[in-house]
């Protein structure tokens, strides 16, 4: 993008380098400015909209059913992952739909229970194992589908974290 924004060279010749269409390069270098200024895209408002994608996403998990995961994921989604100092069962992060798609139907593999949670004003979850939280995950719903997952799974951090409103 810093070729378009410094040399003047149109999208529709860079977007064959990047593998993509002249709109999604164009979309890309929008999001890589946002970023490079620190003004991340919000989440919808709608907080029962939130829920129902995220609902939908995690009954598509459970379900093993990979079409419905893609159905509720942007093209373009981010999962973070913070595990803390435990070793990292995967990568910190995770790139695409079809990619964070795959890491769901891995993690939904696990004797979890997933209660919904508000996760800083959004809509979320908090997974949890023989009664105890073994992660929160916050999600950005952006258009009705998810365009992060930003899941906290470090066990001195979740520990200091108050969950007597999930009772």
């Amino acid at each position: 993008m810093v070729v378009h924004d410094m040399f003047a060279v149109p999208f529709d010749e860079i977007a064959p380098i990047v593998g993509r269409s002249s709109a999604a390069t164009r979309q890309l270098a929008s999001r890589a400015r946002r970023r490079v200024q620190g003004t991340a895209p919000a989440s919808d408002v709608d907080l029962a909209a939130q829920r129902e994608v995220i609902d939908a996403f995690i009954a598509a998990a459970r379900e093993g059913d990979f079409q419905a995961l893609i159905a509720v994921l942007d093209p373009d989604v981010v999962l973070r992952a913070d595990v803390g100092a435990a070793p990292a069962e995967g990568p910190g992060e995770v790139l695409g739909a079809e990619a964070v798609a795959r890491a769901a139907l891995s993690f939904s593999r696990r004797d979890l229970s997933v209660r919904p949670a508000l996760i800083n004003g959004a809509a979320g979850t908090v997974a949890i194992r023989d009664g105890e939280p073994v992660s929160v995950a916050g999600f950005t719903v952006r258009g009705g589908r998810i365009a992060g997952i930003d899941i906290l799974a470090d066990r001195d951090r979740l520990r200091r974290l108050d969950f007597k409103a999930l009772d």
